[in-house]
């Protein structure tokens, strides 16, 4: 059992603290937030909290971390926890700059310790069913990765919350949904090479942006397609297209509360296929496979590569959204 302490009790880390509450593999022992009114509500669940992140790493009962915490802070405090020997779990992005993620994951190495991602759509039953049937070779050569991920959970949220300001977040729409979507595509179709991307703000009164689209070229030739708005009610769309075939997945409600996903499949000369996946939960699979990663049971199934080659395309995201022009990853 992994003892770990969540950083940063905003709407995620309260997700994940739920989601970890019946696990074998990962015990939330502390909950850290400089909020009075958020360690107050996870001391009412029954978690013991404490105020700095420094408190969670003076204590001998914790064995990971798990970051919740503004994306800001990810680096500083990747490397810190390394450095006291525990295991470390980022939400996304990783980092905010190639440089930064460089150093993280060279800390992660030094120490010897497990560096997990909060990329849990990777998880998700029929994404690992696309990616086996790609891997198999089942649609051919792909040509084009489409995705969409939007929602309209932040038109609430206080104008002086870290996730709408610009000088912290200057892309919100990539931070918020775009970068799942960007880990998906670099999972799917490899390395990454040039971005164009545009953002603009025609829903709301976000200091950052609300509508973000973005295209990847990728070594192989294939392109992705990628949108992320911050204006409209949930949509998750996922499809790969092939030189024999096609599969698209469609989600039903948010990855928060999943309540399953209609798939459809097309391969040339056969008919058309159509199945349902039951709701799954995600979040909590790549949560333990992290904690099973930590007791050296089983290898993570993100790498540092293809993590690095995330942050490296968030980074060329934001140049090209601020310059209008492709940018190389």
């Amino acid at each position: 059992m992994i003892r770990a302490a969540i950083i940063g009790l905003g709407w995620w880390g309260q997700t994940i603290a739920a989601s970890l509450a019946t696990s074998a593999v990962i015990r939330p022992v502390l909950g850290v937030d400089p909020s009075d009114g958020a360690r107050a509500k996870a001391a009412a669940a029954g978690l013991a909290t404490a105020e700095r992140f420094e408190d969670a790493l003076e204590r001998s009962d914790i064995d990971a971390v798990i970051l919740c915490t503004p994306q800001e802070h990810h680096a500083a405090q990747i490397e810190a926890a390394a450095a006291s020997g525990r295991h470390v779990f980022c939400e996304k992005p990783l980092c905010t700059t190639a440089a930064d993620a460089e150093n993280a994951i060279a800390a992660v190495k030094r120490a010897n310790v497990q560096l997990g991602i909060g990329h849990e759509r990777r998880f998700e039953p029929a994404v690992i069913e696309l990616r086996r049937r790609h891997m198999e070779g089942e649609f051919g050569n792909a040509l084009m990765l489409e995705g969409n991920f939007s929602q309209d959970k932040f038109l609430n949220l206080p104008a002086d919350n870290w996730r709408l300001s610009n000088a912290v977040n200057p892309v919100g729409p990539l931070s918020a949904t775009g970068i799942h979507l960007v880990d998906l595509s670099v999972a799917i179709l490899g390395n990454p090479t040039h971005v164009w991307a545009r953002l603009a703000t025609l829903g709301s009164n976000f200091g950052n942006g609300d509508t973000l689209s973005m295209t990847i070229g990728f070594e192989s030739g294939a392109t992705a397609m990628l949108s992320a708005v911050l204006a409209t009610p949930f949509m998750g769309r996922l499809a790969l297209l092939g030189s024999k075939g096609w599969m698209e997945i469609r989600d039903r409600t948010h990855p928060e509360n999943p309540t399953g996903w209609d798939v459809s499949c097309t391969l040339r000369d056969q008919a058309p296929q159509a199945a349902y996946y039951p709701p799954h939960p995600a979040v909590r699979d790549n949560l333990e496979a992290f904690g099973r990663a930590a007791l050296g049971i089983a290898a993570y199934p993100v790498g540092h590569d293809e993590m690095l080659a995330n942050v490296r395309t968030f980074e060329a995201v934001q140049r090209s959204a601020a310059s209008g022009r492709i940018e190389t990853v």
